[in-house]
């Protein structure tokens, strides 16, 4: 079928073992609907993602499968899944929904100003930084273009997900996707506060950390995080106890000012608080740096006019960074 075939109607087709009989025409509107609700997995969050009411999203979602004939989600009152058709249809949709926004962008891009919708997926340390430096000049200069930045702990897939590019460490990027570095190097340190450290001592090796209150880190997937030094060839991971466990590095910094116990968090995150003294970094010779973060988008699709400016002022912003010596 050719994408051009989707812009008004999408006309499908039953095969009933002799010949092919034409289905009810399915709009576009309705397969991105459906799309939406798929990646939301709420029909609360796609609403607002399209600016429209749950009643005519759920009114959508039933013609679309009345006009299919399947069921494409099983609904709840607390949950939306896909079922096996509907996981099917969103795998071979959203390329090509992906690809005619492409193509619209850059047919609006054509007639001057950048416009359009740009999806990045980014971790908190990420958004942290895109804000700070390419957000502000990015939406000047690109009013036409609305960027949504989406913060969640869990790797996506982003192009499954309808996303333009994500935000995520370097060693987690997929291998199939192209990298854009920023930020420099990264370093995860344990921080404890001075009073915490007068009461309880300092940990002199990783192994010691068993005998302190360790505030614990609760990854996306549910699972706690071991907390993981190296020094020159040795490496180590360690199951720290405590009676606090968190799934935000911010809030674990706040819980270490407070004394609650030593945490284990990006460098960045506590920079702040060490250097004005109300935190103390501990091990730092077991905490080496790492590749730090990246912008990643896939190479095999067409690279919207949004997208590829939006990945010039990365660029631009790391440079300026890089020249400052910042």
């Amino acid at each position: 079928m050719r994408l051009i075939d989707w812009c008004d109607k999408v006309s499908l087709s039953a095969w009933d073992g002799e010949r092919f009989t034409p289905m009810e025409d399915v709009s576009l509107s309705e397969l991105k609907a459906f799309a939406a609700v798929a990646r939301h997995r709420s029909f609360r969050g796609a609403a607002d993602t399209l600016g429209v009411s749950r009643s005519s999203l759920s009114h959508a979602l039933r013609a679309l499968e009345r006009r299919l004939g399947v069921r494409l989600l099983h609904r709840t009152t607390r949950s939306v899944g896909l079922t096996e058709a509907g996981a099917r249809l969103l795998e071979r949709l959203s390329p090509t929904l992906g690809a005619l926004d492409d193509i619209l962008a850059d047919v609006r891009s054509g007639a001057g100003e950048l416009a359009g919708a740009l999806r990045v997926n980014a971790n908190e340390g990420g958004a942290r930084w895109l804000i700070r430096h390419v957000v502000p000049d990015f939406v000047l200069k690109h009013p036409g273009v609305r960027l949504d930045l989406v913060i969640e702990g869990r790797l996506v897939d982003i192009v499954a997900e309808g996303f333009d590019a994500g935000v995520r460490l370097a060693e987690a990027v997929p291998q199939d996707m192209i990298a854009v570095p920023f930020g420099g190097a990264q370093r995860f340190i344990a921080v404890a506060s001075p009073a915490y450290l007068a009461a309880h001592g300092r940990p002199a090796t990783p192994d010691d950390l068993k005998h302190h209150r360790c505030i614990r880190q609760r990854l996306p997937s549910g699972k706690l995080y071991r907390w993981e030094f190296e020094r020159g060839q040795t490496a180590a991971a360690v199951e720290v106890d405590g009676t606090l466990g968190l799934d935000h590095s911010g809030l674990m910094v706040e819980a270490a000012l407070e004394g609650v116990g030593i945490a284990f968090v990006p460098e960045t995150f506590a920079r702040a608080a060490l250097a004005e003294g109300r935190l103390e970094i501990l091990l730092a010779e077991w905490s080496p740096p790492f590749p730090g973060l990246c912008l990643y988008y896939a190479g095999r699709r067409h690279v919207p006019a949004a997208l590829g400016a939006f990945i010039a002022a990365v660029r631009a912003a790391q440079r300026t960074i890089e020249r400052s010596g910042a």
